[in-house]
């Protein structure tokens, strides 16, 4: 299935200055930015077409991929000052570089890349800036086997805030934590049917009118999970998720637990604009 990653934003939380133009997904994370990790995730499960909405700083992902330095997550043998890998990591993937605007709603950015799919029934989507070890295989054959026009994996909130209730009198009556309560956030990993472009609007949001029109016809799908998943939303979460990678604690990389951590060819990677 082919990936449709949104990737086009300002990221201003995320930014140092007035001069760091870099985009969100292009923040490092370990040796590699957030959204090669989206997309090795992706790729481990078989998913390795991807098309890129670029927008505010298009050109450092243009230039990340057209300039990828396989030697720096991968062994090599350097024999007679030639490189001989021992793996690669894009070597199979084709990657669609689409400009969808600077000022372009996520929903806006969707539709000016539906071209791409080729009339694909069902594709998935991420915003390429929270990674996860949810099990895609899983939320696909759950959302094949619905009658649905859209799946949002939902996760428990994340906030480390308490809400308290107030009586009339202005006595708390309870504290709670935030990530205790009965609610679910959008965590960011879609699978969609081609329906769900029947309820964007032009520089509409897929999220606030796609998936909540379809959860209005009891057409959207939610998938629970439970398990590792972080948002990087603010230097100090990217921070974190940097200093996780370090120590080896990085569950996110489904593609090194489950002992393929490589795609095995060599060929040149399938890059299109």
């Amino acid at each position: 299935m082919k990936v449709v990653l949104f990737c086009g934003g300002y990221g201003m939380r995320m930014r140092s200055g007035a001069a760091d133009d870099v985009p969100k997904p292009m923040a490092m994370v370990g040796p590699r930015p957030l959204i090669w990790h989206v997309m090795r995730y992706y790729a481990h499960f078989g998913h390795r077409e991807f098309i890129l909405c670029l927008g505010y700083g298009a050109h450092h992902i243009k230039d990340f991929f057209l300039n990828y330095e396989e030697t720096v997550s991968n062994d090599f043998v350097l024999r007679g000052g030639r490189t001989e890998l021992l793996s690669t990591d894009i070597a199979d993937w084709t990657i669609t570089f689409a400009q969808t605007g600077i000022e372009s709603p996520i929903g806006e950015r969707l539709r000016r890349v539906r071209h791409h799919l080729d009339g694909d029934e069902m594709f998935l989507a991420n915003y390429a800036d929270v990674l996860t070890d949810a099990p895609l295989p899983e939320m696909i054959d759950r959302f094949a086997q619905r009658d649905a026009g859209a799946s949002m994996m939902v996760v428990p909130p994340q906030s480390s805030f308490h809400c308290v209730e107030l009586g009339e009198d202005g006595l708390v009556g309870g504290i709670t934590a935030v990530s205790e309560l009965p609610l679910w956030e959008n965590g960011g990993y879609f699978v969609l049917r081609q329906e769900v472009f029947d309820h964007i609007p032009e520089n509409g949001d897929l999220v606030a009118d796609g998936c909540a029109q379809l959860a209005k016809q009891g057409r959207l799908v939610a998938h629970q999970h439970r398990g590792f998943w972080r948002p990087t939303d603010t230097v100090k979460e990217r921070a974190a998720l940097d200093a996780a990678y370090a120590r080896g604690d990085r569950p996110w990389a489904v593609w090194e637990r489950d002992g393929a951590g490589a795609t095995g060819t060599r060929d040149g990677a399938g890059v299109s604009a």
